[in-house]
């Protein structure tokens, strides 16, 4: 698709953001806008609804948000406007009802006839701090039952700097310096998930027909110098379709190395040989159309001819 008519066509990437109380979703959200404020709400109307108080927050006032709350409720940060999320709150507490929403949406956006209406992508946030490392009812009927058809589903496991501590006290007792314990805590703690029972139960569980696309172990969203980095190159990667690859990548602020990386792979080589200088081609006037498509993978740029 021509860079210039792509966000005319699609206009904004929507993600589907799901995850239990206190699983630090609005934190991931404003970290992947580069922002501290919270989203505003628009319903399926367009219509404004209200400046948002945190997700997790909200997930804790159920008695007064659970008639509030809607999924088909567009959540947008005015610091990046080309991102629209959906939450489902109240997923969370497992119950029939909530599962059976969150199925009917992701089943409905999916039907959708415009690419724009349809669910991109969807966040699927499990926190690992103390009390929440075991899987919760909600979150094993969401891969056992809950059929996304074509919408890929990535797992954040969201405050994975718990396990630091874990780990750094392992360390400790073992006679380590708390200088090296700390610096060696981040490894052990990666290694010692690799081989545990959240992702054996995430992709090897029996009984549980459809597993996430992949996953990411997200620490220290909570800081102010918090890396989303991998996140939003785990994102990239996993999307298929290079329309909404294309439009992900321009859309994200966060990190400039994607939009370099994916201009060059994929709009960059589809034009250049070997016996060709890339100056010559860059600037020659009959392939004014380099220039073009590299510009559509970088956010807010405007390409002259």
């Amino acid at each position: 698709m021509d860079p210039s008519k792509l966000k005319e066509k699609i206009k904004r990437f929507r993600i589907l953001i799901i995850g239990r109380a206190n699983a630090g979703k609005t934190t991931v959200l404003q970290r992947v806008c580069k922002t501290r404020e919270n989203p505003e709400i628009y319903n399926s109307a367009g219509e404004k609804v209200q400046s948002m108080i945190p997700i997790d927050l909200a997930v804790l006032m159920a008695s007064r948000e659970r008639g509030v709350h809607d999924i088909e409720n567009e959540m947008v940060f005015r610091n990046n406007p080309g991102f629209v999320f959906h939450d489902s709150r109240g997923f969370e507490a497992g119950g029939h009802s909530e599962f059976d929403k969150v199925k009917a949406f992701i089943a409905s956006r999916s039907k959708e006839r415009s690419l724009s209406d349809r669910i991109h992508i969807i966040w699927y946030c499990i926190p690992m701090d103390e009390d929440g490392r075991s899987f919760t009812e909600a979150e094993v009927k969401f891969f056992s039952q809950c059929d996304t058809g074509s919408i890929p589903v990535i797992v954040l496991f969201t405050k994975f700097d718990a396990l630091y501590d874990d780990e750094f006290a392992e360390l400790i007792s073992k006679g380590v310096s708390r200088k090296d314990a700390e610096a060696l805590a981040p490894q052990h703690a990666k290694e010692a998930f690799a081989n545990g029972p959240q992702l054996k139960l995430l992709y090897n569980r029996k009984g549980n027909q459809r597993p996430p696309r992949c996953h990411i172990c997200l620490p220290n969203m909570d800081k102010d110098d918090a890396d989303c980095g991998p996140l939003i190159k785990r994102t990239a990667k996993t999307l298929n379709d290079d329309t909404l690859k294309k439009l992900f990548v321009s859309t994200q602020r966060t990190t400039l190395e994607v939009c370099m990386r994916y201009a060059v792979e994929r709009s960059l080589a589809q034009h250049l040989d070997s016996t060709q200088a890339i100056s010559s081609r860059i600037f020659g006037k009959s392939d004014r159309q380099i220039v073009n498509d590299l510009g559509g993978w970088f956010p807010q740029t405007s390409v002259r001819s």
